[in-house]
């Protein structure tokens, strides 16, 4: 599991980096270490992943956002996928987003305040005939109610 940002070591990130100078050809690299390591990418290392692998910032931040494995925002420790893909639309997801967002207090692509949860949507986890589906972490929840969530969610207390 990625650290928490408040914990990541900025001395390794810095060296890390530094061993790719001048390697442009090694940003998707670096940046899959920088999540790893911090949990999400925080801007100031972007600026010094431009610097010093000679690549522009908008270069560093267009291939960061094309990939929807990096995140610029601190994730929680337990990221919760609400399936949103036809068969879990139809079977009602839409009342089980809710309940989720109520229960945690957040909105998809939110992460709670106390870094617990981060919530997020897909299209589809295809798992149709599951659903709806809801995963945390690796756990594959099938057949959720609005009631199952906050049992769901007790087990990652």
């Amino acid at each position: 599991m990625a650290q928490l940002v408040d914990d990541y070591d900025r001395e390794s990130l810095t060296c890390f980096i530094q061993t790719h100078r001048n390697q442009p050809a090694s940003l998707i690299q670096v940046l899959s270490h920088i999540q790893q390591t911090a949990g999400y990418l925080p801007k100031p290392v972007l600026v010094e992943v431009s610097e010093k692998l000679g690549l522009s910032l908008t270069e560093v931040y267009s291939t960061a956002s094309f990939y929807a494995f990096f995140t610029f925002r601190p994730r929680g420790r337990h990221n919760i996928v609400l399936c949103n893909g036809t068969a879990c639309y139809v079977k009602g997801t839409g009342a089980v987003r809710a309940t989720l967002e109520r229960e945690l207090g957040i909105r998809a692509g939110d992460t709670t305040a106390d870094r617990r949860f981060s919530l997020d949507v897909v299209r589809c986890l295809g798992c149709c005939a599951l659903a709806p589906v809801v995963m945390v972490d690796k756990d594959v929840y099938a057949g959720v109610d609005p009631a199952k969530v906050p049992e769901i969610l007790n087990k990652y207390q």
